[in-house]
C-alpha cells in the first residue's frame, strides 16, 4: 500500500470530525502504510443553523458539498450519519458501506429532571426535529416544545445557560464526542421511535471507482446494511425527507429483521405506527410493505398537508 492515498471528506462538526477519523483509524489498521487524508468541507447546513431543517431545505443539506467533492475528483470517499442522507443519490454515486451501528435510541438529556416523565406540566423541551417534536407531543402535550439547532456543544450549552428544561439528542452523537454523562433516560422506541439511519455511519464514494470500493469494502457491517436498507426503504416509498414526521427503526430479532415505521403530523394529534418482520434478505421489500401500510392508515393524507 505504500504510496497510496485515500482523500475522505467531512463535516467540520466535532461529531462529523470523530466519525472521520474513526474511518480512518480503521482503514489504515487494515491497509498499513495506506496514507489517509482527511478535507474538512462545510456545507449550507453547517452555515444555515437557525431555521428548522423542514424550512431551508432538509437533509442534503449536509452531504451535497462533499458528494461534489467527490464528483470533481478532490476527494475519494465521504463519510456520513446515514440519518443525513437523502434517499435520492447522484447516478455516479453509492453507498456500499455501511458501519456498525452505536446506540441508536434518543436520549432525554436535562440538569433538572431524570425522566421525561418528571418535567412538569408547560415544561420546556428543546428540538428542531419534525420526528421527535410529533412523538413528544403526542407523549406529552402539555409541554412546550421549542426550536434547538446547533451541533451537539452548542445544543449542550443553550441546556446549561437554562434556556430549556430538557433537550433530546440522539444517544450516539452524545457517546461518540464522550459525553454519555448527560444521558438522563435513554428514551424506548415505544416513547420515540428513533430516526431512519440513526446511529449508522456510512461511506459514499463513485460507484466504478474500483480501487475505493476495495479499500473500504471490510468495514462493512451486515446487519447493520440491511436494518438501514429497511428503514430507507421506508422513507423512499412514501418519498418522505426533512419536510414531515417519518420515523424507521429495524432491528434483529429471532434470527430475523424486525422493523417498525411511523409517520404523524407536527402537532402529534395523529400518529400512524406500523410493523413487521422477514428475513435479512428482504429487508428492502418489508420497508416497502409498510410503506404501503402507512398509506393505507392515512399517511398519504398527513404527508400531502406537509406538502
Amino acid at each position: 500500500m505504500a504510496g497510496l492515498t485515500l482523500r475522505i471528506a467531512t463535516r467540520k462538526s466535532p461529531l462529523a470530525l470523530w466519525q472521520t477519523e474513526y474511518v480512518a483509524t480503521r482503514l489504515r489498521k487494515l491497509q498499513p502504510g495506506l496514507e489517509v487524508q482527511i478535507i474538512g468541507m462545510s456545507t449550507q447546513g453547517d452555515k444555515m443553523l437557525e431555521a428548522p431543517l423542514a424550512e431551508v431545505g432538509g437533509k442534503g443539506l449536509f452531504v451535497k458539498e462533499l458528494e461534489q467533492g467527490i464528483l470533481d475528483g478532490k476527494v475519494d470517499i465521504a463519510v456520513h450519519s446515514m440519518k443525513d442522507v437523502p434517499i435520492e443519490l447522484p447516478g455516479s454515486l453509492h453507498i456500499p458501506v455501511i458501519l456498525a451501528r452505536e446506540d441508536p435510541y434518543d436520549a432525554f438529556v436535562s440538569n433538572k429532571y431524570s425522566t421525561l416523565s418528571e418535567i412538569p406540566k408547560g415544561g420546556v423541551v428543546g428540538t428542531s426535529s419534525l420526528r421527535r417534536e410529533c412523538q413528544l407531543r403526542a407523549l406529552r402535550p402539555d409541554l412546550k416544545i421549542t426550536a434547538l439547532r446547533g451541533n451537539i456543544g452548542t445544543r449542550l450549552l443553550r441546556l446549561d445557560e437554562d434556556k430549556y428544561d430538557a433537550i433530546i439528542l440522539a444517544c450516539a452523537g452524545l457517546k461518540r464526542l464522550g459525553a454519555s454523562e448527560r444521558i438522563r433516560e435513554i428514551l424506548s422506541p415505544e416513547q420515540i421511535l428513533p430516526a431512519i439511519g440513526q446511529g449508522a455511519i456510512g461511506i459514499e464514494c463513485k460507484v466504478k471507482d474500483m480501487f475505493t470500493n476495495a479499500m473500504i469494502a471490510p468495514l462493512a457491517d451486515t446487519e447493520t446494511t440491511h436494518c438501514v436498507k429497511a428503514e430507507r426503504a421506508i422513507n423512499q416509498h412514501l418519498q418522505g425527507g426533512c419536510h414531515m414526521p417519518i420515523a424507521g427503526y429495524a432491528a434483529k430479532a429471532d434470527n430475523k429483521l424486525y422493523l417498525r415505521g411511523l409517520v404523524g403530523t407536527p402537532n402529534g394529534s395523529h400518529v400512524l405506527r406500523v410493523e413487521g418482520t422477514a428475513a435479512f434478505s428482504q429487508a428492502e421489500a418489508l420497508g416497502a410493505k409498510l410503506a404501503r401500510e402507512l398509506l393505507e392508515l392515512g399517511a398519504k393524507d398527513i404527508l400531502n398537508i406537509r406538502n
